[in-house]
């Protein structure tokens, strides 16, 4: 059987995608093209070393005009995956919640579908949400070859992948507090929050303490705040992205069997 929600769903969303895409695209070739200009820029060394708290807001730490500093302090730690989150985030939200507030979700119900079928189509179409922006920043960032901006394919794929899962993850926690409270706005409201200090702990680990204590319980530290693109993604950071996604995806259908479609 074809999957014909996931389908309408991604239709109705393409044009976003696809301006988003491009205007990534378009950032990521221009942050790459820039790496020959600043990479013998001392005033950018100094900057990092005298202002480490500032910087570790946008999750920069250590040098900056190193090809890794470069790529995570412009692209992979901070715009990416705040991108990636956007895309993932919104359609969590409107896909169970939003749909039950406009009702159109009492329509897709009448479908001759089990509800843990249509769950995990939408579950498929936020997957494939995840991936575009993703994608051409991972093909811009190893165009950087041709600007001397020279970083290993295995950490890049690597951390595009645990990016890809990021997204998901929260994704799947919007989709899961849309179905559970029917809200649409606590969707957002909550994941984003729950994103911001997650990016905040990532971010602020290296020079802060208590931050530093508390980066386990980080999305975002098992996904880019590890030096990720030093030396790639561990082990554990893809079995603990993962398994949040595995987790959340067996409470969004517990839940959606519970759930009261009027």
């Amino acid at each position: 059987m074809r999957p014909e929600i996931a389908g309408l769903d991604l239709r109705l969303r393409r044009r976003s995608v696809l301006w988003y895409s491009v205007g990534m695209a378009c950032y990521a070739y221009l942050i790459v093209a820039m790496y020959p200009t600043v990479r013998s820029d001392s005033s950018l060394e100094s900057l990092a070393a005298n202002n480490p708290e500032l910087l570790a807001l946008f999750g920069v730490s250590g040098s900056l005009t190193s090809p890794t500093g470069w790529l995570s302090g412009n692209l992979y730690t901070n715009f990416l995956p705040l991108l990636v989150l956007l895309m993932t985030v919104s359609y969590g939200a409107a896909a169970i919640a939003g749909q039950s507030t406009d009702g159109t979700l009492g329509l897709v119900a009448t479908l001759p579908l089990r509800r843990r079928r249509i769950a995990l189509e939408k579950v498929a179409a936020l997957i494939v949400l995840s991936l575009p922006l993703a994608v051409v920043t991972l093909a811009c960032a190893l165009a950087g070859r041709a600007f001397d901006l020279e970083v290993s394919t295995s950490a890049l794929v690597g951390t595009t992948v645990t990016v890809v899962l990021l997204g998901i993850d929260h994704g799947l926690l919007a989709m899961l507090v849309g179905t559970t409270s029917s809200s649409r706005g606590l969707a957002v409201g909550l994941t984003s929050a729950w994103a911001a200090a997650s990016y905040l702990v990532s971010s602020l680990a290296p020079v802060v303490d208590w931050a530093r204590a508390l980066r386990p319980a980080s999305l975002f530290y098992w996904a880019v705040g590890d030096g990720q693109l030093d030396s790639g993604p561990s082990t554990a950071a893809y079995l603990v992205l993962a398994g949040v996604a595995i987790v959340l995806t067996g409470l969004l259908l517990a839940m959606v069997e519970r759930l009261d479609i009027g």
